[in-house]
């Protein structure tokens, strides 16, 4: 299982101070973070894509080139990718090019979007948002299937015979996650593709996170991919830790009346209540998020939002400390205990690659006796890492 944290961003006055950090002072904040998260020892790093203010990062390649040259095992990834407003040729590029700079620490968490006016900013319409993130979709998966593509869609000029570049590393695309809140079309179109599914889980219920992934797993089974439980899932989150849960509600108090987001709503203790978001201890951090298990089922991956509503850079810093040192080794440790056999790991791009090369090698011996075996290319797979790893 995989955890880590995803950030959207947002430039927000601290409460306390009345003071906002500038685009500069919050975008260096966010690879701080970034460094951080790898540092503590956690997994994933994903940043969302805005085009909006408050919100500072709309380039969310570039932001994670520069991570993926000053981290080593940090897998990098989008929590947002615009997949209504970008266009396809454009995202499978960039990607694959990420992908190469990074070895492969790559994936993405395709979206719709929630604001409206960005939507005829890139000259779109928000009522097409559906049928847009269904065509550019598809044709993405052929952009990084196929290295020729005839093309003709309803969205965009048609394409013929083109290829896009650079092409995938070791001719794996990025795993895909669909990111969604509300949306059953993303869980069904996930489904259809054998992708992962990820419920943002920071503002709903837990009988609506529920609903969500439970149709999810359906539709992935109804495809094909495997069982409901063999889907890949992961959940968001929203945490604030102090050793002592009343300091903690005393301290985060502020930032939660006042946040863009939620502020001047339901208290915070109502919140808590009917949402996922934990205000408290590391211990009840750690009960809150391994009860997430009791609605969803195993699941791969868990991140978090830290550094949000105006927190300054000093205490996100804190939280990640005590998320690496105290939260995440026993979540770890119980997720690992409690997981029903047969439940996939969260994925990879060397278990990717491997398992394309293993399934290579067994269509090729059904048909050659001679040919190696599955054993022989992981070995090969195993060895190429290596030398990648010397190299670098």
């Amino acid at each position: 299982m995989q955890f880590g944290i995803f950030t959207v961003g947002d430039v927000t006055p601290d409460p306390t101070t009345g003071r906002a950090p500038s685009e500069h002072e919050r975008i260096k904040a966010m690879l701080a973070i970034a460094q951080k998260a790898e540092e503590v020892g956690l997994d994933v790093f994903a940043t969302g894509e805005h085009h909006n203010r408050p919100f500072v990062p709309s380039s969310p390649t570039t932001m994670l080139g520069y991570i993926a040259a000053r981290t080593e095992n940090l897998i990098l990834s989008t929590s947002t990718t615009l997949i209504t407003t970008n266009d396809p040729v454009k995202i499978a590029e960039d990607y694959a090019m990420l992908q190469h700079l990074a070895e492969g620490r790559v994936d993405l968490m395709m979206g719709r979007g929630n604001t409206g006016p960005v939507y005829p900013w890139f000259g779109k319409d928000i009522r097409d948002g559906i049928d847009l993130a269904i065509e550019n979709y598809a044709l993405l998966r052929r952009l990084w299937d196929e290295d020729t593509v005839t093309w003709k869609g309803k969205f965009r000029t048609p394409l013929q015979s083109f290829t896009s570049t650079p092409r995938p590393l070791d001719d794996v695309a990025p795993f895909v996650w669909h990111g969604s809140i509300r949306s059953p079309e993303i869980a069904e179109q996930a489904a259809y593709y054998g992708d992962g599914f990820f419920h943002n889980h920071i503002f709903w219920p837990a009988s609506h996170t529920r609903q969500m992934v439970n149709l999810y797993r359906q539709r992935y089974a109804h495809y094909g991919h495997g069982t409901p439980e063999q889907a890949i899932v992961g959940l968001g989150g929203q945490v604030f830790m102090r050793k002592n849960s009343q300091d903690a509600i005393r301290e985060f108090r502020p930032y939660f009346d006042n946040a863009p987001v939620y502020g001047h709503g339901p208290s915070l203790e109502e919140f808590t209540s009917q949402t996922p978001l934990t205000v408290g201890s590391p211990q009840q951090v750690i009960e809150r998020t391994l009860s997430f298990r009791d609605y969803v089922g195993d699941y791969q991956r868990q991140l978090f939002l830290m550094d949000h509503a105006g927190l300054p850079l000093k205490t996100v810093l804190e939280q990640l400390d005590l998320l690496g040192e105290e939260v995440v080794p026993v979540l770890r440790k119980e997720f690992a205990s409690l997981r029903r056999p047969g439940v996939p790991d969260a994925p990879t791009h060397a278990a990717r690659v491997a398992a394309r090369a293993e399934e290579a090698t067994r269509t090729e011996a059904q048909s050659n006796p001679q040919a190696p075996s599955p054993s022989a290319s992981r070995n090969h797979v195993e060895g190429r890492k290596q030398e990648q790893e010397q190299q670098a």
